[in-house]
């Protein structure tokens, strides 16, 4: 499938599950090439779907509009970039980690408010003055 005789951008959208209004919007960054067009028809080839598929398996795992962008630039280039993918990938698995014990911290400050809740150690709810701010009485 060449761009020529491509597909519209509702079967792209079919094809990587990705809407075609995030379609637009990731030509309108550059993140797509701007499409052929028969009229006033978008027509995307193989190459499109294949870019819109790394793009969106890419935001999928969390990497940033910049990150994704600067992870097509290095796929552009080839086997030497894989040095610099590599350090993208591993500052965003630092990124990451950081988010889950964040998650994890929060998932303990959680328990302890159901918990309280539950046992009715406190007199108001502990989980309504822990979302305000306000310390509950242990």
């Amino acid at each position: 499938m060449d761009r020529r005789s491509g597909i519209a951008i509702g079967a792209l959208s079919r094809r990587t599950g990705c809407h075609v209004e995030t379609i637009r919007y990731y030509e309108r960054i550059g993140l797509l090439p701007a499409p052929a067009r028969r009229g006033r028809y978008r027509l995307y080839g193989a190459a499109d779907v294949a870019r819109l598929a790394f793009v969106r398996r890419a935001r999928e795992l969390g990497f940033t509009l910049e990150e994704v962008r600067a992870l097509l630039a290095l796929a552009a280039e080839g086997e030497g970039a894989c040095a610099e993918a590599r350090e993208l990938a591993a500052a965003h698995l630092a990124d990451v980690r950081a988010r889950i014990a964040d998650l994890r911290a929060m998932e303990a400050a959680l328990a302890e408010a159901v918990r309280r809740c539950d046992a009715g150690e406190a007199p108001g709810c502990p989980l309504i003055g822990a979302l305000s701010g306000r310390a509950a009485p242990a």
